[in-house]
């Protein structure tokens, strides 16, 4: 516990080291989604019996908790090749287990933030959207999910510069084809198959029934846990071999 708490920890410190400017970074894509596609083109477009717009917010918070829950794996990169902490951190009496929790946890703290960015700005907006604890229980495990396969990729990754081309080919397509900005059942089914199989998809799914006053489907919640386990296992794995 005392090595989750010092890894988690030294991932707080940064955070409120840069604190206001990584809240403005979390604020630009939204509002610029919420502009461009929110009010500029679904102002009088329904999706099913909602707006847009209400459609719209739930997936951007899912699209915003990953990325800013894989995003870890940039400050994992750059103390692990740059300011040598990770073996810092090796070195010291910390397991592998508790720098994974410590590391995950750093991500899905910021990815909770910038979900709460997005919540915000609907709130402005005056939406009728809730947000309850159904909501936020489903962005902790997607959130989850993604900050520890950061970790993963930071560590099976050989050099920095390839972390952008992991960002590229998975995480962007996924953040556009995860039912985020369209209802994947429009999609015919040989398209609709192989996305309903990422967990973003689910995400999105669970966020927008949650935040819709609906019943959330037990699928997808018991899906995102069997995942978060299951990349935290993975992230867990990929450290005891980085190590090695």
């Amino acid at each position: 516990m005392n090595g989750f708490i010092a890894v988690y920890l030294r991932e707080l410190l940064i955070l409120k080291h840069r604190f206001w400017r990584m809240l403005m970074s979390f604020a630009v894509s939204p509002v610029l989604y919420l502009v461009a596609f929110g009010l500029g083109m679904g102002k009088n477009v329904k999706v099913g019996h909602q707006s847009y717009v209400e459609f719209l917010i739930p997936g951007l918070v899912a699209m915003s908790s990953m990325m800013q829950g894989f995003g870890i794996n940039v400050e994992i990169n750059v103390t692990r090749f740059y300011l040598k902490v990770f073996e810092e951190f090796q070195a010291a009496p910390i397991s592998n287990l508790s720098y994974v929790c410590g590391e995950v946890a750093g991500g899905v703290t910021r990815a909770i933030l910038a979900s709460c960015v997005i919540v915000c700005l609907s709130l402005v907006t005056g939406l009728g959207l809730t947000f309850g604890p159904d909501f936020w229980g489903l962005v902790f495990l997607n959130a989850t999910v993604f900050a520890a396969l950061g970790v993963t990729s930071a560590m099976l990754i050989k050099n920095h510069a390839d972390q952008a081309l992991i960002t590229n080919l998975v995480i962007t397509p996924m953040a556009f084809l995860g039912g985020t900005f369209f209802p994947l059942k429009n999609l015919p089914p040989w398209a609709r198959a192989p996305l309903e199989l990422i967990p973003l998809s689910h995400a999105s799914r669970g966020l927008r029934m949650a935040a819709s006053h609906r019943p959330v489907s037990p699928e997808d919640c018991i899906i995102l846990a069997v995942l978060s386990i299951a990349a935290i296992g993975l992230a867990w794995w990929s450290v005891d071999r980085a190590k090695d």
